[in-house]
């Protein structure tokens, strides 16, 4: 009974909805009365989830405020509030509402069935904290009451009482010593995720700016007549691709954990991080590379791919202090392990000459925030990201080690299908932008040169153009003329692209999108917008076209399907 979750929520279905989603993890009641749930708190719970509407009941609320002034001194019971969102501040009765409920997580509606759970999951919890202190009080209660018995006594029990809190204290003190080092290595996380942050927002101006070189010197190639001009410009794109390399390395290291996979030759990806990873190293390391034949093809996200390979060149780096070999090697393989589904799998391995991990370390070092550098000097979250990584790629990572012999990580990626092949090869083939037989785009883009030069691009191949320096007017140029293809940013200051794709869809039904990013939280594009066509930043004139010919294509075809059903 103490580690259920009570609900209530009188509207609709929203009480069936929330049991649905909670109830796979916790044991769960729904109180449909709201008299109901403070009698259902006397026979004990966890936490509560309550809809704003129930506390507008204010029989509800007073049996809740008296239920609350009962509890005993290590009690704070938690609610899950679920509110409407607010176009502006709440009201003062229903904020005074709020308060009066002491330990309340409000979640705004809507919002996804994962952050739900994931409330849930914290408030029973940090119940369960709350129980373990109970239960650490009532044994300090009946230890006091020991202790006023063996004080008439002998005095060799009273030294064995001594001997016996003593050790208690110990183990108190030994608590708040591990508290206060996952407080620390909290702190630390939390640095790192501003660091992240300030580093994805200068990549991803950095990387406006490189797509706005990169596409201006592709017009000039296209407009120079003269042959000595080429090699000039090459020379410049081949700077402009070397800046962008490295800010999606930034915007990697930046951005969270969404994937977007697709076909990646690994010993290509390696053999470009080559220079990175020899600086990573330092002077006193050595690089060697063991690359098997061909291109080792699989289908993951290529940044992420370079993010894993990164940290474990770190943590090499940092096992070898005095100097060693970091060796890179690739290897296909076919894996019957029960771990893994039988199948052909591109291994990535990293291994290092450093000084090893202890046997009873080994099992550890995949954990989060599990480290042996000292403090400040890691997170603990390297090696859990390159396991994750390669978990949710389909495969899974392993570890060997021994003691003053080196350290060697595994990462095993399912083998790309024979037909991802096929389709990489023939987008490959795809040279140069098909002339526009007709079409009318809409270009949403707060960065004037970067919409600038997009839309002179379209206006070359042949395209009718339109342009808007951000949603609302996006949205205002939808709404006169619907266009053909719409091609919007994503990071915008009014609202985010995948918002500006929600709501013409909304305005106008199905339309053909084209998001030009260079970092998004594919998360949210997904939850506002599904699925639409992805065009990273910085790109050329060529894939501005082709992706702009593809998504007309489809859209023909759609209709054409519709016609003959």
């Amino acid at each position: 009974m103490e580690f259920r979750v009570l609900i209530h929520a009188p509207r609709g279905r929203d009480a069936s909805v929330v049991k649905g989603v909670i109830e796979p993890r916790h044991a769960v009641d729904v109180c449909v009365d709201g008299s109901q749930l403070p009698l259902e708190l006397d026979k004990g719970a966890a936490a509560a989830v309550l809809t704003e509407e129930a506390l507008a009941d204010a029989l509800v609320v007073a049996a809740l405020a008296t239920w609350l002034a009962a509890q005993p001194p290590w009690s704070d019971f938690p609610f899950i509030v679920l509110a409407s969102r607010q176009s502006g501040p709440r009201p003062a009765a229903a904020v005074a509402t709020l308060h009066s409920l002491g330990n309340v997580i409000l979640l705004e509606r809507p919002l996804n069935a994962e952050t739900l759970a994931s409330a849930a999951d914290a408030a029973v919890r940090a119940r369960r904290r709350q129980y373990a202190t109970r239960q650490h009080l009532d044994e300090l209660s009946r230890a006091q009451s020991e202790v006023q018995l063996l004080n008439g006594q002998l005095e060799v029990r009273i030294e064995e009482r001594t001997r016996e809190l003593a050790s208690a204290n110990d183990r108190l003190m030994k608590e708040i010593a591990e508290r206060e080092k996952a407080q620390a290595a909290l702190t630390q996380v939390q640095k790192m995720e501003a660091i992240g942050r300030l580093t994805g927002g200068i990549a991803h101006d950095f990387n406006n700016l490189l797509h706005v070189v990169n596409m201006n010197l592709e017009l000039i190639s296209l407009y120079a007549k003269e042959e000595k001009v080429k090699p000039v410009v090459e020379r410049a794109k081949g700077a402009a691709r070397r800046g962008a390399k490295l800010t999606s390395q930034l915007l990697s290291f930046a951005r969270s954990q969404s994937l977007l996979p697709k076909l990646t030759h690994v010993n290509d990806l390696l053999l470009g991080m080559k220079d990175l990873l020899e600086i990573s190293a330092g002077p006193g390391v050595t690089v060697k590379y063991e690359l098997c034949e061909g291109r080792a093809a699989v289908v993951v996200d290529p940044s992420q791919l370079e993010m894993a390979v990164l940290n474990l060149a770190v943590n090499s780096r940092d096992a070898m202090p005095r100097g060693g070999t970091l060796k890179v090697s690739t290897c296909t393989r076919r894996h019957s392990d029960e771990q893994l589904t039988l199948g052909d799998y591109v291994v990535v391995t990293v291994a290092d000459t450093g000084a090893g991990i202890p046997p009873q370390l080994l099992a550890k070092v995949f954990d989060p925030f599990f480290t042996t550098k000292p403090l400040g000097r890691g997170t603990g979250l390297g090696l859990s990201q390159v396991y994750g990584f390669a978990q949710q790629s389909g495969g899974l990572a392993f570890i060997r080690s021994e003691p003053d012999k080196g350290t060697s990580v595994e990462m095993y990626f399912p083998a790309a299908p024979a037909d991802a092949l096929n389709a990489g090869e023939s987008a490959a083939a795809a040279a140069m932008p098909r002339q526009a037989k007709s079409g009318h785009i809409l270009v949403v883009e707060d960065d004037d040169e970067v919409r600038r030069v997009i839309v002179e691009c379209l206006g070359l191949i042949g395209y009718t153009v339109t342009d808007a320096a951000n949603g609302t007017e996006g949205l205002a140029a939808i709404a006169a003329a619907k266009p053909d293809v719409l091609v919007v940013d994503y990071a915008m200051p009014d609202m985010t692209g995948a918002e500006v794709i929600s709501r013409a869809r909304e305005m106008v039904g199905d339309l053909p999108v084209i998001l030009a990013t260079g970092y998004a939280d594919m998360a949210m594009v997904e939850r506002l917008a599904g699925r639409p066509a992805i065009l990273r930043k910085p790109f050329d004139i060529n894939s501005l076209g082709e992706a702009v010919a593809v998504a007309m294509e489809r859209a023909r075809e759609d209709q054409h399907a519709l016609s003959g059903a």
